[in-house]
């Protein structure tokens, strides 16, 4: 049996060139694959939101907030712009969202806030996001706080 196989030839002409077409394959996924890897970033940026008020008051259980200016930095404090904002009450009932300029600008206003039952205070919280940066999200954006109604 030994002999059969050593004898054969129709097994072994295909061979080389078998090889070469097989490693040149092997080469081309392998070429694709490493440029791929290569070409998508490392890491992602990071940015955050600076805001124009830490708080703001509403009188009684509802209330408008004062124009609120949102701006969107990266880790270099270099304006954000085109990026994805959006800002929830603090009951998380009403949301508001719009996209920076390029500036990393964004301003808003609520209409009627309203705090959780039972709470005199709450915060605006909000998520931003870009394409190329991590979603950024801060719940504790910009404090309401109640005061009695006059």
């Amino acid at each position: 049996m030994f002999e059969r196989i050593i004898s054969d030839e129709d097994a072994a002409v295909g061979l080389p060139i078998r090889m070469v077409v097989l490693t040149i394959i092997g080469m081309v996924g392998m070429y694709a694959i490493i440029s791929a890897v290569l070409s998508s970033p490392l890491a992602m940026e990071t940015m955050y939101v600076a805001v124009n008020n830490s708080s703001f008051e509403i009188q009684g259980e509802y209330g408008p907030s004062p124009e609120l200016l949102v701006q969107v930095f990266d880790s270099e404090d270099v304006p954000v712009g085109d990026a994805n904002v959006v800002v929830w009450g603090p009951c998380r009932d009403k949301a508001i969202g719009g996209i920076t300029d390029s500036d990393g600008k964004f301003s808003f206003n609520f209409s009627n806030i309203t705090l959780p039952v039972g709470k005199n205070e709450g915060y605006l919280s909000a998520k931003v996001m870009q394409e190329g940066y991590m979603d950024h999200s801060n719940d504790f954006l910009v404090k309401v706080r109640r005061t009695p109604a006059p």
